[in-house]
């Protein structure tokens, strides 16, 4: 069992069947939560989890979807937000469709999941919430303006969420991954999985279970006076 005990929490994660959301729904299962991801069909969370399929991009169908995970889990305290999708390419190339499709399942569902869980969590006397950003966020990144946009808008959105939500002793917390070894990063040049590698002062990229582990703690009561910030994890690309 996890040093960071999490029996008898309801957990919510978005993206629950993507690289980084599988990690950490098993994290969470790990600790003892009781899960459910809620995710596109055909993206399915790893066992133990259970499964809603939404559509994230829609305020209506994540309406319904947490509505829904409240119902299975009881209630909810822990929410995690780890939806992203890539349409890289020079700003000046970027077409409408690469520009809003990339806001849209990045940082458009995190603001509807937001909005739809705040409820159910001062129902439930506070809780945890994490976005899953990137480095790329908080720095830029050529060929990513869409994608950097909408990650830095998390932190934004996750701190303006802390801010509000503080005083419903609900948490809110930014995730900051570098380079992490996915389908999605797979998909990209080795060149740049060099550079990044490059970067990490570490010798090496990071693992989806590299970020989960970091949202695990931001979900526990080990970091129960903490809320509004960003926690890198990034091999030291950042600094590289």
């Amino acid at each position: 069992m996890t040093a960071l005990p999490l029996q008898d929490r309801g957990a919510i994660v978005a993206g629950g069947g993507g690289g980084i959301g599988r990690a950490v729904c098993a994290r969470l299962l790990e600790a003892g939560a009781e899960v459910v991801s809620i995710d596109r069909n055909g993206h399915p969370p790893p066992a133990g989890a259970e499964s809603i399929a939404c559509d994230l991009t829609d305020s209506a169908s994540v309406a319904a979807a947490v509505e829904a995970a409240a119902a299975r889990v009881g209630q909810i305290d822990i929410v995690v937000h780890c939806a992203g999708i890539t349409r890289d390419g020079p700003l000046t190339r970027l077409s409408d469709d690469d520009w809003r499709s990339v806001l849209a399942a990045n940082l458009d569902s995190a603001f509807f999941l937001l909005r739809s869980v705040g409820p159910p969590l001062r129902a439930s006397g506070g809780g945890s919430v994490v976005l899953v950003s990137s480095i790329n966020g908080e720095r830029g990144k050529a060929g990513q303006a869409n994608y950097a946009a909408s990650k830095a808008g998390l932190i934004a959105l996750g701190r303006t969420a802390a801010r509000e939500w503080g005083r419903h002793h609900i948490r809110v917390n930014i995730v900051s991954p570098g380079w992490t070894e996915t389908a999605m990063t797979a998909e990209l040049p080795d060149d740049l999985r060099q550079r990044a590698l490059a970067e990490a002062v570490l010798g090496r990229l990071g693992r989806p279970d590299d970020i989960a582990a970091a949202v695990l703690f931001l979900c526990s009561e080990a970091s129960r006076h903490i809320t509004g910030q960003v926690l890198r994890v990034d091999g030291g690309q950042l600094i590289g």
